[in-house]
């Protein structure tokens, strides 16, 4: 889900943070010196592309398993689920999150109970605590923050807190749990707590492209290694590195003049969505959203902030276009593809799958 609250356009930019930039600045200097060379052409065998089996990854596998305490998960994951965290009881954290959806829930942009539309797509849910920012404009820095965001929005949950702790407080299995674990009980920061643990919890590991990067090369075919290899060689990788191959970082959207396709019911209003420069009001922040993860990106179906592209392979065709300046032809889209489909984990050891048409 995505936060429209008012904000405080006073707010300066956010000042650089070495720590939470490293990924990303990484990943700048991996393609500068050498991992997006204009006139190296992808290999077309394993063989030609030894230096891939020894050379280190601008992409490291996720952890096998969540070390998050499990009382505090369970706790999480009912609040995570209970329509009582919004003022009309009418939506829960899974109205937008779907787990048979790659966490996301399959719509252009977000929507209300009602039936009426938000501004902006539903990112996944899995993998969110790998993620810097939250949002897709970054205006928030942890998952407790985002919660609370989502919960208090007058668009999205409309929860008062002193309402929402009555409600709970009255639930004598939610009063008796929270006691158990926390020791002032029940309050606003244990409830951000809890849903936050049980969202970082949310980990999809084991992806055949883990299990690759843990040097188990067999398990991609020649076809999909050479996808990962054009990502690395094109500069896709540039933004999205790291554990949860993005979600650390922000970039403008349309840095090459393109238009992918026609604009969506939410936004044939006229309506410009500038982004990141909504929250910080500074010029250069205008179209500036954050990098998506990549994982179990070919269930997350429509793509990018506004839910433009409506396949994967739209998605690539365009962000070669307005990201790169480059026109890949079909059979690269195609590799590409190949590779981003390998992507896809598993969630509690069943693997992630899309769910069939009738159920969408």
């Amino acid at each position: 889900m995505n936060s429209r609250i008012p904000v405080d356009h006073r707010v300066e930019a956010s000042p650089w943070r070495p720590v939470r930039w490293l990924p990303g600045l990484l990943g700048a200097i991996w393609l500068i010196v050498g991992g997006a060379n204009p006139a190296w052409s992808a290999p077309v065998s394993e063989t030609e592309a030894g230096a891939d089996t020894a050379m280190q990854e601008p992409i490291a596998p996720l952890p096998l398993a969540s070390t998050e305490d499990p009382t505090k998960v369970a706790l999480g994951e009912r609040l995570f689920g209970d329509v009582r965290l919004s003022r009309d009881r009418s939506m829960s954290c899974l109205t937008c999150h779907h787990f048979d959806r790659g966490g996301a829930d399959g719509l252009p942009v977000a929507r209300r109970a009602d039936g009426s539309l938000l501004s902006r797509n539903t990112p996944t849910i899995f993998n969110v605590g790998f993620n810097y920012f939250y949002n897709w404009d970054g205006s928030t820095e942890t998952l407790e923050a985002h919660a609370e965001r989502l919960m208090l929005n007058p668009e999205v949950m409309d929860a008062d807190w002193s309402e929402l702790l009555e409600r709970l407080q009255a639930d004598p299995a939610y009063a008796s749990a929270f006691k158990a674990v926390y020791p002032d009980g029940l309050t606003k920061a244990s409830v951000l707590d809890a849903v936050a643990t049980y969202e970082r919890s949310l980990v999809t590991p084991n992806s055949r492209f883990d299990h690759y990067l843990r040097g188990r090369r067999e398990v991609l075919t020649e076809e999909e290694r050479r996808g990962y290899r054009l990502f690395k060689s094109y500069g896709c990788v540039a933004c999205h590195q790291g554990m949860n191959i993005g979600g650390n970082m922000f970039q403008k959207f349309g840095i090459f003049p393109y238009s992918p396709a026609p604009a969506h019911a939410g936004e044939s209003d006229g309506r410009v969505d500038f982004g990141r420069f909504l929250i910080t009001q500074v010029e250069r922040d205008r179209h500036v959203f954050r990098v998506p993860s990549l994982r179990n990106v070919a269930l997350t179906a429509p793509y990018f902030h506004n839910g433009r592209a409506a396949t994967l392979e739209s998605a690539v065709d365009t962000m070669a276009r307005v990201q790169l300046g480059k026109t890949l032809t079909s059979e690269e889209i195609g590799l590409i593809v190949s590779f981003l489909r390998t992507l896809t984990g598993e969630y509690q050891g069943q693997p992630l799958t899309t769910p069939p048409p009738e159920s969408r």
